[in-house]
């Protein structure tokens, strides 16, 4: 039972991120201090400031996350997947794509398909972080979709190559719910993972995530989480 999970144990399941656009060095500089501290899984920050979290933690077990395509999802494929070579080339271990929310609103899998794996075959490909490449996570922004849109979305996700699924970038109307999240765990198999973000605020909050089915948190508050700030 997730009831039980050591303070240890949950911090990995988070990814501690700083996405606003009025981040600063000092801002990520901290929160990578705290994540090393806290053992969490990874920081996830914009492709800005890839090569300076990638320094920042060189030798410890947390890896480098960014995000691509973020926040609205409607840049070129092509687009997408330099970014993500680039990411990667920087230092990011995992990369989390937001999914072109047009195509997913109008029901259109081979668009979403297309975008996806276009992502994927960059991530994957071999490079500094490691040789399978990065984990590609796959943002579908569920505050924008109905029911039938997320599993159209996760579906066409996972056909693409993604790694994980996950809600929100945060930055839309609403964040993670534990009922998309609990869609989203039927809809894919055991092998891809589900990312519970935005809104996660609370050890109970992200219990609850996790309970439904979420196998990572992404939360700017990850020592709130954890009960370490």
């Amino acid at each position: 039972m997730t009831r039980t999970l050591s303070t240890a144990e949950l911090a990995q399941y988070i990814d501690a991120t700083a996405l606003k656009a009025e981040t600063s060095e000092a801002d990520v500089r901290r929160l990578v201090a705290e994540a090393r501290q806290a053992g969490v899984k990874s920081v996830c920050v914009n492709p800005r400031w890839v090569p300076l979290v990638s320094a920042e933690l060189a030798g410890s077990d947390v890896l480098t996350c960014t995000v691509i395509g973020f926040p609205l999802g409607a840049n070129a494929s092509e687009v997408k997947a330099f970014e993500a070579r680039q990411a990667i080339e920087a230092g990011a271990h995992e990369v989390d794509m937001v999914i072109d929310v047009a195509a997913a609103r109008a029901g259109d899998r081979a668009r979403l398909v297309e975008d996806v794996r276009a992502v994927a075959e960059a991530a994957h490909a071999a490079g500094p972080a490691g040789q399978d490449g990065a984990l590609l996570k796959v943002i579908v922004e569920t505050a924008l979709l109905d029911d039938d849109a997320i599993v159209l979305a996760c579906e066409a996700a996972v056909e693409a190559g993604a790694d994980f699924v996950k809600t929100s970038t945060g930055f839309s109307t609403a964040g993670a719910t534990v009922e998309h999240v609990a869609l989203m765990r039927r809809t894919v198999s055991e092998h891809v993972g589900v990312k519970a973000s935005g809104g996660v605020r609370t050890r109970e909050d992200a219990l609850a995530m996790i309970e439904a089915g979420a196998t990572r948190i992404g939360a700017s508050s990850a020592l709130a989480i954890l009960g370490t700030d």
